[in-house]
């Protein structure tokens, strides 16, 4: 029996960026960004089959029955965003820790105050799975309405086994039930509980032995992420919680370099993805991470909420390495979540061309993610597409996440559209 195949045919679009054969790594120019004029993209199902001159393309739709998507007025397409760092599955909020920062207390002050991290696993154990599956629904949905097509999704709020696979649970359930996808990351890692009773490495040790067996049982991820800090974990205790997580298959990134450098150089030496945050990497680390297969992720909400330096994400570019940008939406340091205003500041202030900035929540971030199957509108790929009401793809960014698209379409499915 023949399967049925539904293609449709969108167009035209004014200018169609499709980000199609540029490097992973390294500084790009604006005028090197692949522009495909009066364009039209071809769909079969969830993948793209062809883009080109929507003239062209019509005529191919016609002879396959294609549903024909006629743009009224003038568009940009870009590919689906990606926000490759995000801890969106939480409960509660640390607006006073905010207000506290900006009133000058120190992080220990905060923390003795019943603020900072622990505050935020602590009303993350208080909720239910279900609590948990709506906050992060409720947030993915945002997410969508920014042209957000992939959102990875970290733990790290429960720190004890059962909160922790609570918390994924919760993730996995949204990702069956929202249409985006959620990429979902174990970061059991991301501080000592405060009710563990033992070393860093006793912690991290049981964590390894009694999780990970569970993770891979149940599906749950394939990423293992650790906060390599000295108020977190030191690369002495990471490494042999690294070394097990890839004996058992997973995938590795890192928050790296944040407060205090190491971080990085774990990241390279073990293969990881990526290596995130990077706000104090000096020349050294930046050299490490350039001579690596290591994506650099900078995250710019977290210099905007804690009113630190921005991750050198310049210097990475122009010393050859890749460079993607997440917005690290968490209670915390990072509570704005907007991944297309924070790469707008950052290009501001890091001097980043737009195609840079692009790549960066494109492609680049899938590359952090180790995805090969979007990114870019191209032949094969998946119809993950950002449509812009506008004729110029410079306005995207010249309105600093004030220009959000028109339609966003996820697997070839229309899944937001602004009227």
């Amino acid at each position: 029996m023949s399967q049925e195949h539904s293609y449709k045919l969108i167009g035209p679009i004014t200018q169609l960026i499709s980000m199609e054969g540029l490097p992973v790594k390294g500084a790009l120019k604006d005028e090197e960004l692949p522009i495909i004029q009066d364009a039209g993209i071809l769909l079969q199902d969830e993948k793209v089959i062809a883009v080109g001159s929507h003239r062209e393309l019509l005529k191919k739709a016609q002879r396959l029955k294609a549903q024909l998507i006629e743009l009224k007025g003038k568009y940009v397409a870009t590919p689906g965003f990606i926000d490759c760092h995000t801890h969106i599955c939480f409960a509660g909020s640390r607006a006073k820790d905010y207000a506290m920062r900006n009133a000058g207390k120190s992080y220990l002050e905060i923390a003795k105050a019943g603020g900072g991290i622990w505050d935020t696993v602590t009303k993350t154990r208080e909720a239910s799975l279900e609590q948990l599956f709506h906050n992060t629904m409720k947030r993915a949905n945002q997410m969508i309405k920014n042209g957000i097509t992939t959102i990875e999704v970290k733990s790290g709020y429960g720190l004890s086994i059962e909160e922790e696979l609570k918390m994924l649970r919760a993730i996995a359930l949204a990702n069956r039930n929202i249409e985006a996808d959620l990429i979902s990351t174990c970061l059991a890692a991301h501080m000592l509980p405060k009710d563990f009773n033992g070393s860093e490495s006793a912690y991290l040790e049981w964590i390894s032995k009694e999780l990970f067996p569970v993770l891979k049982q149940e599906k749950l991820t394939n990423r293992i992420d650790a906060f390599i800090e000295e108020s977190a974990f030191s690369t002495a205790d990471i490494i042999p919680y690294y070394s097990k997580a890839i004996e058992m298959g997973f995938n590795l990134t890192v928050h790296a370099d944040q407060f205090t450098t190491g971080g990085s150089q774990v990241a390279a030496e073990m293969g990881a993805l990526s290596a995130d945050h990077l706000e104090v990497s000096t020349d050294t680390e930046i050299a490490i991470l350039a001579a690596s297969n290591t994506i650099a992720v900078a995250l710019p909400g977290a210099s905007l909420g804690l009113g630190c330096a921005f991750t050198p994400a310049r210097k990475i570019l122009d010393q050859g390495g890749a460079l993607a940008i997440a917005s690290d939406w968490n209670p915390g340091s990072a509570p704005m979540g907007d991944l297309l205003t924070q790469a707008s500041i950052l290009g501001t202030f890091q001097k980043l061309s737009n195609a840079e900035l692009l790549a960066g929540i494109t492609y680049r971030a899938a590359a952090a993610l180790d995805l090969t199957d979007r990114g870019t509108i191209a032949s094969g790929k998946l119809a993950d597409i950002n449509l812009f009401a506008t004729d110029d793809n410079n306005e995207i960014w010249y309105h600093q996440g004030k220009l959000t698209p028109a339609q966003v379409w996820k697997n070839g499915e229309l899944i937001f559209t602004e009227h």
